[in-house]
């Protein structure tokens, strides 16, 4: 039950009334008698709101910072028209445009209402319940009621990276052989056979065909397909930290996305899994990987917690059978790598390559050149040693024989592509 506005009125109407005509307790009692049987009259009168059914429809899935349309259908199977108001509850998140709707709906009839979406954060994002208020014919009271009416729209990472696919695409078309020479190498699929000339590998004669053959004859070889990419994302502690207005696993979510959709354009076997105390998310297999990728990430939030790194390479050991290239998407703070992942990174790189991405703080380099006052000053020392503490721990990975790209977010995408391609047309997947 709720009262309108217009009981405020009439109850002002007829504090005046008896002020001037009958100042007395009778012409109070008369007022409120009054107004009381008009609120019964109405809430009899008005629309059943117990009995409505619902139903949605629409988007189910959406990317972050795109507007969808949700449908819901309001069915009045009772006698009485409902006439009134909807309000379609949402959390904050899901970005409501407008969550009141005027509502009519006949006997036995039914209407149809849209509520427009645009959500401002990644996941599942779920509509709470359905208020109703119907009011009676005098539009002083109405009949109010609630129904849990589910639906879920998922929001998924928007994949800012896409614009730099076609660029790197075409390179890839070089380098399968499409517009550019086969290359040499170990570790690539043999192709053919032909004379040795100066400046080949001696590593790559074939000895078998030389002794067959009246000149020395070497093994060409092309960029292998099929290889297996696994993508690792640390969703610890250090991912939760803030690059400009996203934290630093949104920007490790984008470069591998890119990096995904090109290694599966390759022809190679793409699978993905997030840790932190435990495995978050898997993804992947063979045929297209966007698709489920982008739905294993979808909701997929930091841990405020430290990364189990003997618990990660465990998991990454067992998923990765054959060898492959790992592209772990971690910090670079010195702590949590020397005393988690160093100690257990020659397992990893015993039998696959490691590649580690990191996304760095743009804001970091800015202030490491200010130098206006001595609050600049002491903020530029800060930044150097934070610059020289990741330069440290790269020289530390790299003695692992572990490759290193560290980029602010909007570059670490096209920058971790371009490692992949140049590892790829170098022949060392």
């Amino acid at each position: 039950m709720a009262i309108t506005g217009r009981v405020g009125v009439l109850a002002l109407i007829g504090v005046i009334v008896v002020a001037l005509a009958a100042p007395s307790w009778t012409g109070v009692l008369a007022v409120v008698g009054v107004l009381a049987l008009g609120v019964l009259a109405d809430l009899a009168l008005a629309g059943g709101v117990r009995g409505l059914r619902f139903t949605r429809g629409g988007a189910s899935s959406a990317r972050l910072g795109e507007s969808v349309e949700v449908a819901l259908t309001v069915t009045n199977p009772g006698r009485r028209r409902v006439r009134g108001v909807l309000r379609d509850a949402w959390p904050p998140s899901a970005g409501v445009l407008e969550d009141r709707h005027p509502l009519v709906i006949p006997p036995s009839g039914r209407s149809r209402l849209t509520v427009r979406l645009r959500p401002a954060r990644r996941g599942d994002r779920r509509a709470y319940r359905v208020t109703v208020r119907s009011v009676g014919p005098l539009g002083l009271a109405a009949r109010q009621g609630s129904h849990r009416v589910p639906w879920t729209v998922r929001v998924l990472p928007p994949f800012h990276s896409r614009k730099y696919l076609p660029s790197r695409l075409a390179r890839l078309q070089e380098l399968d052989g499409r517009q550019a020479a086969l290359v040499r190498g170990e570790g690539t699929e043999f192709d053919s056979l032909r004379e040795y000339v100066t400046g080949d590998d001696v590593r790559s004669i074939d000895w078998r065909a030389t002794a067959r053959a009246s000149d020395v004859m070497v093994r060409t070889w092309r960029p292998e397909r099929n290889r297996q990419l696994l993508l690792v994302l640390d969703t610890g502690r250090t991912s939760a930290g803030r690059v400009g207005n996203s934290p630093r696993l949104d920007a490790a979510m984008d470069a591998a996305l890119l990096l995904a959709v090109l290694a599966s354009r390759a022809g190679d076997q793409v699978d993905l899994i997030a840790y932190d105390r435990r495995l978050q998310a898997k993804a992947g297999g063979s045929g297209e990987a966007l698709p489920s990728l982008v739905n294993a990430l979808a909701p997929l939030e930091p841990s405020l917690v430290e990364t189990d790194a003997r618990g990660m390479v465990a998991e990454a050991l067992r998923r990765a059978r054959r060898r492959s290239l790992i592209v772990l998407f971690t910090g670079l703070d010195a702590a949590p790598l020397e005393e988690g992942l160093l100690p257990v990174l020659p397992s990893l790189t015993a039998r696959h390559r490691l590649l580690v991405a990191s996304v760095g703080d743009p804001r970091v380099a800015e202030m490491a050149q200010e130098r206006g006052d001595a609050e600049a000053v002491y903020d530029a020392a800060a930044a150097e040693r934070a610059l020289a503490e990741r330069r440290h721990v790269t020289a530390l990975l790299a003695r692992y024989g572990v490759e290193v790209v560290d980029a602010v977010p909007d570059e670490l995408p096209p920058a971790l592509a371009d490692r992949y391609l140049a590892l790829k047309a170098a022949g060392r997947l």
